[in-house]
C-alpha cells in the first residue's frame, strides 16, 4: 500500500510513477484503490490498460474486501494499493474504520509511506515515528519521501533505517511540470491532461533512479505469502446470488465523456449474475442498444457537458419514453440522477433541458454537499440497505423520498432516492449516491428480475 499522513502528499503521484516503472519493465501489476474514489482509479486503469479496483470497509466486511483483493491480485506479480486521505482517517472524522489503515490491517498489507518533505527536515523522521507507533499493527514498513533532495534523502535515510527501523525506499525530486491538475470533483480525468504519457514517463524516470526495487518486492513477498496463507484458511468467501434467467438480461450502461464514474465491481457483479453489459453515450448516440432491459445511469461530470446532452433531444426523448411509457428499469447515480432532472445549470449558471424523467431542477452550489460522505441507503417500503457515497457540488430541487440516507456513527438522516418518475409513472431508483452492490447483492438480484419482467 502507498499511504501517507495527508491528501496532498504525493499518493498519487507515487503510485503512477510506481506502476508506469514496473509496468515499463514488463511486470504486471494489479492495482487497487482504498475509499470509494473514482478518478485515481481510471488513472491507474490507464496507466495499466486493466481495471483498478475499489477495496473499502464501510461498503464490505474484512472477508470480502479480502476475497476482492485476492481474486484480482491472481497472476499478477505485484498488486499496489493507492491509500486514501490521511492513513488513519476514516469514519465521521473520529474513527480508524475504513480508513487506507484498516484495509492494510484486515489485509496483512506492508505500507510504504509517502512523506513530503518540502520545507522539512529532521522532523520528517517525527512525523513518521508518530505514524508508525499510533497503532501497534501499524504494517508501516518504509517510505518513499516526496518533493526531496538527494542530499536530504541520504541524511534521512540513515535517521529512519537506524531509528525506526523502517526501510527507506527511496525519493521523487520536485517535479512541477508533473503535477496532475485538479477540479471540483478531484483530480482532472486521465484523457483531460495534457502530455499525461510524457509526465508519467518522467515520473517513472526520476523513481527508477532513486527507488531500491529490490527492497520493495522484499517487502511485497512477505505480505503476499501472509495473504496467500489467510486466504487458504479462510471460508465463506462471499458469493453473488445467481438470477438464473433464462437469456443474458441486457443492461445499456451510459459510458462517454459526461458518464464514466463506475466501480468495477459493480459492472462484474452484474454480470456474473447474468447481465450483459452494452455500453451507449448520452452525448453522441441517438438510440438505445437494441433489447435493451434495464438502464444504468452512472456518476461523471455531465455539467460539464450539459449543452451537448441537451442538443441532443432525440437521446432525451428515447430516455423519457424508455423510462416512463416502456417502465424499463433504471438504476440513476449522481450524475445519472441529475441528467433524468427537467432541467439542470451547468457550472457558469446556464439552464439545460434534460430528460424530463423527474420534475425537478438541478443547481450548481459551487461548494461540497452537506450529505458528502459515506450512506446507508433504506428503502422506507421493502427494508432493503445498500450502501454508497455522495460526493456532489448540486443540489436538487426534490431528491426523492422513498428512502431513507443515514450517515455512520451519527444520527444524521434524510430522505432520498427516486422509484417514479413524473406523475408517479417509471421503475426507477434514482438519487445522488453512488451505490456499491456487494455491499448487498441481493439488491442487484431484485434490480435484474424487475428489468427480467419488463
Amino acid at each position: 500500500m502507498i499511504a501517507a499522513p495527508n491528501s496532498a502528499s504525493g499518493k498519487t503521484t507515487v503510485t503512477a510513477a510506481l506502476m508506469r516503472l514496473l509496468t515499463d519493465k514488463g511486470y504486471k501489476v494489479g492495482a487497487f484503490k482504498c475509499g470509494p474514489d473514482y478518478i485515481d482509479t481510471q488513472l491507474h486503469a490507464k496507466i495499466l490498460e486493466a481495471p483498478s479496483i475499489n477495496l473499502d470497509l464501510f461498503f464490505a466486511d474484512d472477508t470480502t474486501v479480502r476475497y476482492l483483493l485476492e481474486k484480482h491480485s491472481k497472476g499478477c506479480d505485484i498488486s499496489i494499493i493507492e491509500g486514501v486521505m490521511g492513513y488513519y482517517d476514516g469514519l465521521a472524522g473520529k474513527s480508524a474504520a475504513a480508513s487506507s489503515y484498516d484495509i492494510a490491517r484486515a489485509t496483512d498489507t506492508p505500507v510504504i509511506f509517502v512523506a513530503d518533505v518540502k520545507g522539512m527536515s529532521l522532523s520528517a523522521a517525527a512525523l513518521l515515528k508518530g505514524f508508525i507507533e499510533y497503532k501497534a499493527d501499524s504494517n508501516i514498513k518504509g517510505v518513499i519521501f516526496n518533493r526531496c533532495s538527494k542530499g536530504m534523502f541520504e541524511i534521512l535515510k540513515s535517521i529512519v533505517e537506524e531509528q525506526l527501523n523502517i526501510k527507506a525506499l527511496g525519493y521523487l525530486p520536485a517535479l512541477d511540470e508533473c503535477v496532475f491538475s485538479s477540479r471540483h470533483l478531484g483530480l482532472m480525468l486521465p484523457d483531460e491532461i495534457d502530455d499525461l504519457d510524457k509526465k508519467l514517463a518522467m515520473l517513472a524516470k526520476s523513481l527508477e533512479q532513486t527507488l531500491d526495487l529490490e527492497g520493495l518486492f522484499k517487502i511485497a513477498q512477505a505480505s503476499g505469502d501472509e495473504l496467500e496463507n489467510k486466504m487458504t484458511r479462510m471460508s465463506g468467501i462471499p458469493a453473488s446470488p445467481k438470477s438464473s434467467p433464462k437469456q443474458k438480461i441486457k443492461i445499456a450502461v451510459a459510458r462517454d465523456e459526461a458518464f464514466c464514474f463506475y466501480y468495477a465491481d459493480n459492472l462484474s457483479i452484474l454480470e456474473d449474475m447474468g447481465a450483459e453489459l452494452v455500453y451507449f453515450s448520452p452525448i453522441h448516440d441517438t438510440v438505445l442498444p437494441k433489447d435493451t432491459a434495464g438502464i444504468l445511469l452512472g456518476g461523471g461530470y455531465p455539467e460539464n457537458y450539459a449543452r451537448q446532452l441537451s442538443e441532443n433531444t432525440q437521446m432525451l426523448s428515447v430516455i423519457k419514453t424508455a423510462l416512463l411509457d416502456k417502465n424499463i428499469p433504471c438504476l440513476a447515480e449522481c450524475g445519472g440522477f441529475l441528467y433524468l432532472h427537467s432541467y439542470m445549470e451547468d457550472l457558469e449558471g446556464n439552464v439545460w433541458k434534460m430528460a424530463d424523467v423527474i420534475d425537478a431542477k438541478a443547481t450548481y452550489r459551487g461548494k461540497l454537499s452537506r450529505h458528502f460522505g459515506y450512506v446507508t441507503v433504506t428503502d422506507s417500503q421493502t427494508g432493503m440497505s445498500v450502501k454508497g457515497h455522495e460526493f456532489h457540488y448540486y443540489e436538487s430541487t426534490d431528491d426523492g423520498a422513498e428512502c431513507t440516507a443515514q450517515k455512520p456513527l451519527s444520527d444524521r438522516e434524510w430522505g432520498c432516492i427516486h422509484k417514479k418518475g413524473r406523475d408517479g409513472k417509471g421503475d426507477l431508483f434514482a438519487g445522488f449516491a453512488h451505490l456499491y452492490y456487494y455491499s448487498n447483492p441481493s439488491f442487484i438480484k431484485e434490480f435484474l428480475e424487475r428489468c427480467g419482467r419488463a
